[in-house]
């Protein structure tokens, strides 16, 4: 399972947002993509569901995020589901709900964690326990994809993977462009390189000389 990365919220966002690139995205969205609202609201259930599983979880699930970072780690979810969504529509593949729990099992068995244990490591990299059947759905439109692009069956070396991943990379980054995505500023930007949430930029004022940073420039644009 991919993780996402460890980002600090931009606070300043929501203050400016009146003046600022907020403009676009309708008021009451976290977010808009091809032209359809993925609601604050929306958002704000999944974290709370999130948070929920991390207190019955009793001290067992170590978050891979700071906890104040929950709505971006969520929000970056979202927006995957979405993308892998508009790549079956566009490749017209079609996951049933029977594929989809197949492929959340075969995820589970790959990670080594069945039942309650998987679920906790989700939850741990920012999926919470609501958004379970979107992540089998996720991996299952993978899987077609690479049986698709492999000419009806799965590949069976690591270098014919290697050339599928490339082609998939590429049609996955063809779909997220044509949905446009906004992100609202008050959450961050979308990094196109992971399809991560990513701090807005600061408006305060920038040091003369900033400081080196180890996290690599999010790609804010399709590389496609």
């Amino acid at each position: 399972m991919p993780r996402t990365s460890v980002f600090v919220i931009a606070a300043a966002a929501a203050a400016t947002c009146a003046l600022s690139a907020c403009g676009p995205v309708k008021m009451g969205s976290a977010a808009i993509t091809g032209g359809q609202r993925l609601t604050s609201t929306t958002l704000s259930a999944q974290v709370t569901d999130l948070e929920n599983a991390v207190q019955a979880g009793n001290g067992k699930i170590q978050l891979q995020f700071p906890k104040s970072e929950a709505p971006q780690e969520v929000l970056g979810w979202l927006l995957r589901f979405r993308i892998r969504d508009e790549l079956a529509t566009r490749n017209h593949v079609v996951v049933t709900a029977g594929e989809s729990q197949r492929a959340l099992a075969a995820l589970a068995h790959q990670t080594g964690r069945t039942g309650p244990a998987f679920v906790q490591l989700a939850v741990a990299n920012g999926i919470a326990p609501d958004m379970l059947p979107e992540l089998g759905r996720y991996e299952a439109i993978q899987r077609d994809m690479f049986v698709r692009l492999n000419g009806g069956t799965l590949p069976r070396t690591q270098a014919r993977v290697a050339i599928l991943n490339v082609q998939f990379n590429h049609r996955e980054c063809v779909a997220a462009k044509s949905l446009s995505i906004q992100v609202n500023p008050q959450y961050g930007q979308l990094d196109y390189r992971t399809y991560s949430v990513v701090p807005a930029p600061s408006t305060l004022s920038a040091p003369a000389t900033p400081a080196p940073s180890r996290t690599p420039k999010p790609q804010l644009t399709p590389a496609c």
